[in-house]
């Protein structure tokens, strides 16, 4: 692979097996590199976890995956529609990061860098899949779309979408859950 570009990580790690995932955007995080990096995940690792029909999803509450993006929750939705599972997701509040065990993955691959100079993406990547999270090696991809800032729901269009989010009474900015949409069996 060619010249270094911006890669922005994107990561998913499962609690119990310890196993990380690293979607690298090129240029910028989005809405969309988020959610095709889930999706991805999803599609590699769901043979791990038939019996699982809700997901919980810790997040940072940054601006690419709020609660109140339009374009992350359609597509979240999308996602629970598709893989018929309910999607919980948990925001943890600012400053609170510390808690969410995939950032310390972040100061891992840090380290494990060490001044290296990343001057390419192969080079970018190739370290980071021979990094270890709790023994085990990342899955490490390249996300190869060049997406787009800013896009986001007019309020008609999100509208539907906002009807699907089951925000808490008391915490409707830090917990919702998406329940897929079960179509009538004609």
């Amino acid at each position: 692979m060619g010249q270094c570009e911006k890669l922005v990580p994107s990561g998913i790690l499962e609690i119990e097996s310890g196993q990380l995932t690293i979607g690298f955007a090129m240029n910028t995080s989005t809405s969309d590199a988020i959610a095709d990096n889930l999706e991805l995940w999803w599609n590699e690792r769901k043979e791990h976890y038939p019996h699982i029909r809700t997901l919980m999803i810790d997040l940072d509450n940054g601006p690419e995956v709020a609660s109140r993006r339009t374009q992350f929750m359609k597509r979240l939705v999308n996602f629970a529609d598709k893989h018929k599972l309910t999607i919980e997701l948990v925001y943890y509040p600012p400053y609170h990061s510390k808690y969410n065990a995939v950032e310390r993955c972040w100061g891992v691959l840090e380290q494990h860098w060490n001044g290296t100079l990343l001057n390419s993406i192969s080079t970018i990547l190739n370290w980071a899949r021979s990094m270890t999270w709790k023994k085990i090696h990342p899955i490490v991809r390249l996300l190869d779309v060049r997406y787009q800032k800013g896009v986001k729901l007019t309020k008609k269009e999100f509208a539907s979408i906002s009807e699907r989010l089951q925000r808490s009474q008391s915490l409707a900015k830090w917990s919702v859950v998406i329940a897929p949409q079960v179509l009538p069996v004609t």
